[in-house]
């Protein structure tokens, strides 16, 4: 039972290594490519799958029992599975070259979960294609059908492990259309990159705010820079322009505006405040706190002892501050 283990392994480590191989011949061969393309016949490689060889062994099984027997109906037959192979191999290559790749893009992570990759797939022919497959990073995703002139997109779940900034590594595209008899695939090698923030972990309370939020009505010039609250009754000195008219003209009595202050209560995360941790937990931490004060609405900085970002809130803000805990201390 070991044994049957210890070589299935070992024929899987010699296959992962072959193809690691091959795929750095082909990267060799082709070079770095550039979205949009389209695939050469030249750069798509065939074989024979499981089947196609199970097929391939029973087609000259046949050819050797009818010339030894000289039976003309197995050798009909023969001849006829054969020319169907032929058929299928052609068209399994046809099926992927020609195929456009539009675009590849690759979107950010918690280590430890997973990155979404879209790549988008355009067929410029005029022939439909079938049972086109995607794979990068470890993860894959199928496309049943593409018509002509028609873009589809496929989405990846790419695993990552730990944090930082990682090649998302070669493309392959592959297929088994019409028979499943032969694979053919090939690979792209585009630049994509994988940002991988720290997992948000930790068990330290949020540092407080700096300065309280304040609770007002709106004056000229606040639109869009205050978040509302709700309304609450009229009171002797409010401003005309803070009354809710369309309440009071559907029969409401008179209500004012309230808003909330957008630059009340700052938060700043420090690197050098979380004392008795290490490196990669105080990461962790300033990421827990990163992500709770932008689900909860606030403004926050960090201070890292290399980065310093002033308080903001946003999600380009919540990105830059995560990108910022991702590559610190790593190499350019």
């Amino acid at each position: 039972m070991r044994g049957g283990r210890a070589g299935t392994r070992l024929i899987a480590r010699l296959r992962g290594r072959a193809r690691a191989r091959l795929a750095n011949w082909a990267r060799q061969r082709q070079g770095e490519d550039r979205l949009p393309t389209q695939l050469a016949s030249r750069r798509v490689y065939i074989l024979p799958t499981r089947a196609g060889l199970g097929f391939a062994a029973l087609v000259f099984l046949m050819l050797l029992a009818g010339l030894n027997y000289a039976n003309s109906l197995a050798l009909f037959l023969a001849f006829l599975l054969a020319a169907v192979g032929l058929v299928a191999m052609y068209h399994c290559q046809r099926n992927l070259a020609g195929l456009g790749v539009a675009a590849l893009t690759t979107g950010p992570a918690f280590a430890g979960g997973e990155a979404d990759v879209s790549l988008v797939l355009q067929n410029p022919g005029g022939d439909t294609r079938f049972a086109l497959r995607a794979e990068a990073g470890g993860a894959s995703a199928a496309c049943e059908s593409l018509a002509p002139g028609a873009q589809v997109p496929l989405r990846m779940a790419v695993r990552c492990v730990r944090r930082g900034r990682f090649p998302l590594g070669p493309l392959r595209l592959a297929t088994t259309h019409p028979l499943g008899l032969f694979r053919a695939w090939t690979w792209l090698h585009v630049p994509a990159e994988i940002l991988v923030y720290p997992a948000p972990r930790g068990t330290r309370h949020m540092p407080a705010a700096r300065g309280p939020q304040s609770t007002r009505s709106p004056g000229i010039g606040d639109a869009g820079q205050d978040e509302w609250i709700g309304l609450r009754p009229f009171r002797e000195g409010d401003s005309p322009r803070q009354i809710a008219w369309k309440s009071y003209a559907r029969g409401a009595p008179l209500l004012t505006k309230e808003y909330r202050a957008a630059a009340g209560g700052e938060h700043l995360f420090e690197f050098a405040a979380l004392g008795g941790l290490d490196p990669e937990a105080r990461l962790g931490q300033l990421a827990r706190w990163i992500v709770a004060a932008e689900t909860g609405g606030e403004r926050y900085g960090l201070i890292l002892p290399t980065v310093r970002l002033e308080p903001h809130r946003g999600p380009a803000h919540r990105h830059r501050c995560l990108a910022a805990l991702a590559l610190y201390g790593l190499p350019a």
